[in-house]
């Protein structure tokens, strides 16, 4: 004989904590602008106006990692200070790395991403 299950209602207490900061107490930067670079054997150090540090393997921009050292040394920033330029004509290094492709989330990368391996 089968029997209907019981139904038990939980009650559960909630618990509200106090906010200590307010929203607008906390940074979200909006842009990544370059304040320095700095290459060592294996990375790429982007230290950021806001003060973020980023540390990129070289392993991960095969110029670079292939690249010697004191060619490596040989980059300009663009005029926005957004990306670090190695160009042919100054060095033996040809290559442009964005900072922002390395920090995360950009729906514009994501779609030029897709339309590549399309």
């Amino acid at each position: 004989m089968a029997t209907a299950p019981e139904h038990v209602e939980e009650q559960s207490e909630v618990k509200r904590y106090k906010i200590q900061y307010p929203i607008s107490a906390y940074t979200f930067p909006r842009e990544a602008l370059i304040h320095q670079v700095h290459i060592d054997a294996e990375y790429l150090h982007v230290e950021l106006t806001d003060g973020r540090k980023l540390s990129v393997p070289l392993w991960w921009i095969p110029t670079l990692y292939n690249a010697p050292a004191e060619e490596r040394e040989k980059y300009e920033l663009d005029r926005s200070r957004t990306t670090i330029i190695w160009d042919p004509d100054k060095c033996a290094i040809n290559d442009e790395v964005r900072i922002a492709d390395y920090l995360g989330s950009d729906p514009i990368s994501r779609n030029d991403s897709a339309r590549e391996s399309s």
